[in-house]
């Protein structure tokens, strides 16, 4: 080998990292200028109410402004064939799971009578 063809040991080292650059692909995503994922948006989410003591009552609904409110939501379960109401209370974390689609069953505060019914979101 003949002088003119030898690489310094710097020029060696240079030549070797653009080679190996070479094969790497670099991927660019995302766009704009807001590093913040984006929240999705919130939409009403209806859960169906259990039977018990021989009765039902209307499903209920939590709303997309409920969930975005964050605070804890106190659903009402009514009937107007009925004498009495119901409560559920969700909490802020049981809200985002139900939000997201979490199944979520949720027993209301048992009334005068004595029973209680089920909420259930899927």
């Amino acid at each position: 080998m003949s002088e003119d063809n030898l690489l310094t040991r710097r020029e060696f080292t240079v030549e070797s990292a653009l080679a190996m650059l070479a094969t790497v692909a670099i991927t660019i995503t995302g766009c704009g200028d807001d590093d913040s994922p984006t929240a999705p948006t919130a939409t009403d989410k209806t859960g169906t109410v259990s039977a018990s003591n021989n009765h039902t009552h209307p499903s209920v609904t939590v709303t997309a402004a409920q969930f975005t409110a964050g605070q804890n939501v106190t659903l009402t379960l009514a009937n107007g064939t009925t004498t009495h109401t119901h409560t559920v209370v969700l909490s802020q974390s049981e809200l985002g799971g139900v939000g997201g689609g979490t199944h979520l069953e949720k027993p209301s505060v048992s009334d005068a009578t004595g029973h209680t019914h089920t909420v259930t979101f899927n």
